[in-house]
């Protein structure tokens, strides 16, 4: 076994699907709905967890039998769970306070002018209907609880492609849904946050690509939590045939409230034998906001895998991505950038299980700490009993930009297997004076140089997300070092 394990730590004061298009979708800066217009619902159910509760919201939904039983059931794993206490500190969530489900259309537009003004016009801001005429094969929009928006493109329809709302999949393709919602990839039972969910959800996105069949421009859905004291709870499935080929993209926001909110996702993806499929997220909450999402990807022999994503905003996030390598030669990769700026706890990172011969794996993690903000990377890598032969590779570098923020580097790696590669690396560090004396020599101000090296440091992630969300993330990045001089 050749295992390579480097430390730095400082305490001084691709299988690249890389799209070269413009995707214009949910805009990803500093969020621009503040002012955002009054809350209007068709139905919103009182804040509250009971049984009656999530029987209101099947009923709502007008949803099979089968579907209601397996939300009371997972309301019964959530009160047997007790809350994780080895993470951030959850303790200001209080369930009884939360509204589960807000309805703000009682229909799913087709067409774009179908919408209410309202809700299209917040959607407009985000220049959605532009991105899905120039370079999305399909859109999925959610307001609040609810999907109020759907398109797939007539080409990918015609080739077997599926792709809609969740709520629309359960009773329009009941047998594919019962098959794999939260059975074989997440239980309700794998954490209190998945059983909370499984009680809950709604809206989301399901996405199935037939064998062979490859999409060759992105899916896009767009998440919009638009109202205080909500938890929004959309489930994604993605099933990806043998040999086919997808991009999901989806991008979340939320306006600032005084009310806490809670955000509890589950996403699923089966990529079945020499399937390749890529999930991008960029998420910018508001900073009142709990992030806390189940994420898992199921990777078959010869399959391939990418998780790509930016953590933005969000009062308290807990997130790990995880890949479960079950064939052989399956592989994976794992690219997030964590920005814990102000005072906020953003505990992030990757779950890797090698339970196949020939497997491979990276993960690359940067976080940015600020204003005294906590960025920690938290992994998990384990190879089994006869995964001989695996090749996994760790890398997570965090950069701190004052004296009042915090990085920490939590990793487990659980090896039973001799015959396998091995490497983590983890440094922490601070922007040198040297870096700053170089460039400043240049022409470059102090705050530009600050600029630059930021940018560099997340380059290896930032390259890897669509045009858009990439120029995005880096005007985010820029007002964000506003005054980080001195």
């Amino acid at each position: 076994m050749k295992i390579a394990h480097e430390s730095i730590m400082k305490k001084t004061p691709s299988f690249g699907m890389n799209d070269a298009t413009t995707v214009a979708a949910a805009q990803t800066g500093l969020d621009r709905f503040r002012d955002s217009s009054p809350e209007k619902h068709t139905y919103k159910a009182k804040p509250g967890l009971t049984r009656k509760t999530i029987e209101d919201i099947s009923y709502q939904k007008g949803e099979p039998d089968w579907m209601r039983q397996m939300r009371l059931k997972s309301f019964e794993v959530f009160e047997s769970k007790p809350m994780p206490t080895w993470g951030p500190d959850l303790s200001g969530i209080n369930f009884q306070e939360l509204t589960y489900y807000m309805k703000s259309t009682d229909q799913v537009a087709t067409k774009w002018e179908d919408l209410p003004k309202d809700i299209k016009d917040t959607f407009d801001k985000l220049q959605i209907p532009q991105a899905e005429r120039d370079v999305l094969s399909g859109v999925v929009a959610m307001y609040d609880s609810e999907t109020v928006y759907r398109s797939l493109k007539r080409p990918w329809e015609d080739q077997g492609v599926i792709f809609c709302d969740m709520d629309h999949a359960v009773k329009e393709h009941p047998e594919l849904v019962q098959e794999y919602f939260m059975k074989k990839c997440i239980p309700p039972h794998d954490n209190k946050l998945s059983a909370l969910h499984g009680a809950v959800w709604s809206g989301g996105s399901f996405v199935y690509v037939p064998a062979g069949v490859k999409v060759e421009m992105p899916l896009q859905t767009y998440f919009r939590m638009n109202a205080s004291g909500q938890g929004q709870f959309e489930h994604t499935l993605i099933i990806v045939e043998p040999g086919a080929e997808v991009h999901y993209i989806e991008g979340c926001t939320a306006p600032l409230y005084s009310t806490a909110s809670l955000h509890a996702a589950v996403v699923e993806i089966f990529v079945k034998e020499g399937a390749r499929s890529r999930y991008t997220t960029v998420q910018n909450w508001s900073k009142n906001v709990y992030n806390l999402n189940t994420k898992r990807a199921l990777v078959e022999k010869d399959a391939h895998h990418e998780w790509v994503g930016g953590s933005l905003g969000s009062g308290v996030t807990m997130l790990y991505p995880s890949s479960w390598l079950i064939g052989r030669g399956a592989s994976c990769e794992h690219l997030n950038v964590a920005l814990a700026i102000g005072k906020v706890d953003k505990d992030t990172g990757a779950k890797v299980i090698h339970g196949a011969p020939d497997t491979k794996s990276t993960v690359v993690a940067k976080s940015i700490s600020k204003d005294g903000g906590r960025g920690a990377y938290r992994g998990q890598l384990k190879i089994v009993k006869g995964a001989e032969n695996s090749v996994a590779n760790v890398q997570c570098d965090a950069l701190i930009l004052d004296e009042h923020s915090v990085s920490d580097t939590l990793p487990h790696i659980e090896i039973n297997e001799d015959k396998v590669t091995v490497a983590h690396e983890a440094t922490v560090g601070r922007i040198g004076e040297e870096q700053l004396f170089y460039l400043m020599s240049r022409g470059l101000t102090e705050q530009e140089a600050i600029n630059a090296i930021v940018a560099g440091f997340i380059e290896p992630v930032v390259k890897e997300l669509p045009l858009e969300y990439a120029v995005e993330l880096n005007r985010l990045l820029a007002m964000e070092m506003e005054g980080s001089v001195g």
